[in-house]
């Protein structure tokens, strides 16, 4: 990738994370201001950075209806998003639904939760590979040597007492999950947060996303939302099988 490109991309990055000034921009980067002006006058004017009054830059609209776009294409977020809202609304838990892509795990869609406490999770949002039930869903399909390789790379990030840091911990994790048919992140990622996952499926039976239901503990304790796998897995086999998955 070209230095231009990957400056930009940075840039963008930064953006993600909030407004920033010119001077912040560069600092973060590392790269003259001159350099950062013009990389983000071409941003600009492709609608992919917005100025506002107080010379302050904002990723601009034009990539949001990139983002869009992006979501208009992954046939397996129409497919399942029907599935995905009667839950949401049968439960009034936060739901999601992730896909594996380029070595990570994506948030590809998501219905809040009607009680006053949100998850931080946002679409678009990678999800840790390690601490949360819809990565172990995903990463478990993967064959054993793709399993293991990813495993062996994960940079083992302790959120909690219960998160897993090691590859060996994650790959028998992995293989229960596998043998099971679905997940769980019991307070790994966040102490009062609990999440069950389960796959969905194409025609090929491959595991092509994976939808999760989070609860926090004052909302649910842990036991009470293990009792609700029975109807997340009917769920997820539902999406599934309007993917076109015949068991």
């Amino acid at each position: 990738m070209s230095q231009t490109v990957t400056r930009a991309l940075r840039l963008l990055a930064e953006l993600g994370e909030g407004e920033r000034s010119l001077d912040q921009l560069a600092e973060l980067i590392g790269v003259h201001k001159t350099t950062v002006l013009r990389l983000l006058q071409s941003l600009e004017e492709q609608r992919f950075v917005h100025r506002d009054a107080d010379f302050r830059y904002h990723l601009g609209a034009g990539l949001f209806a990139l983002s869009s776009l992006a979501l208009e294409q992954r046939g397996i977020r129409r497919t399942a998003a029907p599935h995905l809202a009667e839950l949401n609304a049968a439960t009034g838990h936060t739901v999601h639904l992730a896909a594996y892509e380029g070595g990570e795990v994506v948030y590809i869609d998501k219905y809040d939760s009607r009680h006053p406490i949100r998850m931080y999770s946002r679409i678009g949002l990678r999800a840790g590979l390690h601490n949360t039930a819809v990565a172990k869903v995903l990463l478990a399909d993967l064959p054993p040597a793709e399993r293991r390789r990813v495993a062996e790379g994960v940079e083992y990030t302790v959120h909690t007492p219960n998160t897993l840091t090691t590859p060996a911990a994650l790959l028998a994790e992995l293989a229960t999950v596998a043998a099971q048919g679905w997940a769980q992140d019991h307070a790994e990622h966040e102490l009062f947060i609990n999440c069950i996952a389960a796959p969905v499926r194409d025609a090929s039976g491959r595991v092509v996303a994976a939808v999760s239901m989070s609860v926090p503990d004052v909302v649910l304790p842990y036991a009470q939302v293990l009792e609700l796998l029975p109807r997340l897995l009917a769920t997820a086999r539902a999406a599934s099988a309007d993917a076109g998955h015949r068991p």
